[in-house]
């Protein structure tokens, strides 16, 4: 197979990177071109639109920030239904509302292409060591096809239901990393505040009950004072926008979530968007004017 990747960021350029390690030939196209450079230097074929690369490829995958950036380059002039051909298949590795994925899915299809709306899981550690988990909505048959692209990729794939499920599977995932993340701030910071040693407290409690994803890799970073992004908080914002529209969409209250929401807006308007989502940590800190001691 012959495979397109769109959107070179911090995820997608470690996920273009393994799809061409693993021999697939590959077309990629960014707007920014650096990412295009480097990718190129290791074999990869330049295209100069969502189009050029559809019409040249079996598979094309897309990885971009938000649910109308998606859109415009599968839907909008020089974007991929334009380059579309029988027998092409979409793959959206973007977090992106439900409601997004079914139209665009529904659009393809006019054109004899299958979509799988694909969101990953694992931040730029499980892009680089190819362990992404993989939430899948469409076609049965279409992840099939794809799935030996996807093994390079990562190393949970589950095919969740009909287009769409993905994205609502992503979601429902985002809605646990937010409370994980707002939760390790404030035992972090309330252990500290209250005279017990947060490294120890950590060390203590992990590999209990409260044993997460966040309590095993996000505290070493935060106590060596890197603050820096594996995903970032402005993404994580997105994500709980796109899950509170989806709520407000089916009538779901989710209290919590409405919450992480305001904790992530506060990081924004503080300017610390690019951090790392677990960098949420700073607006907890500021309320209990209790900073976190750093190695």
């Amino acid at each position: 197979m012959k495979i397109g990747y769109i959107g070179l960021g911090l995820m997608g350029k470690s996920i273009a990177k393994n799809i061409l390690n693993a021999g697939f030939p590959l077309v990629v196209h960014n707007r920014s071109q650096a990412a295009v450079e480097e990718l190129v230097e290791l074999g990869a074929i330049r295209a100069s639109s969502p189009a050029e690369v559809a019409s040249q490829v079996d598979v094309v995958f897309t990885n971009l920030p938000d649910s109308p950036d998606v859109e415009k380059v599968v839907l909008g002039e020089k974007g991929i239904i334009a380059g579309a051909h029988s027998g092409l298949i979409f793959v959206d590795n973007s977090t992106i509302r439900p409601a997004t994925a079914r139209k665009i899915a529904a659009a393809l299809a006019q054109d004899g292409v299958q979509a799988l709306d694909a969101p990953v899981s694992g931040g730029d550690i499980g892009a680089r060591n190819a362990t992404l988990t993989i939430m899948i909505g469409g076609p049965e048959e279409a992840l099939e096809t794809v799935r030996p692209v996807l093994n390079v990729m990562g190393k949970t794939i589950t095919h969740v239901g009909a287009s769409g499920a993905g994205q609502i599977a992503k979601a429902a995932n985002q809605i646990m990393v937010a409370a994980q993340m707002v939760a390790m701030a404030e035992l972090l910071i309330f252990a500290q505040k209250a005279g017990a040693d947060p490294q120890k407290v950590v060390q203590a409690i992990k590999a209990g009950a409260a044993q997460c994803w966040t309590l095993d890799v996000k505290p070493d970073r935060l106590f060596a004072a890197n603050r820096q992004p594996g995903f970032k908080a402005s993404m994580q914002a997105k994500d709980l926008n796109i899950i509170m529209e989806t709520a407000r969409e089916y009538g779901i209250p989710l209290p919590s979530a409405a919450v992480d929401m305001q904790l992530y807006t506060a990081m924004l308007q503080a300017g610390e968007g690019n951090l790392d989502n677990s960098a949420v940590i700073s607006v907890i800190e500021k309320m209990a004017n209790e900073k976190l001691q750093t190695e």
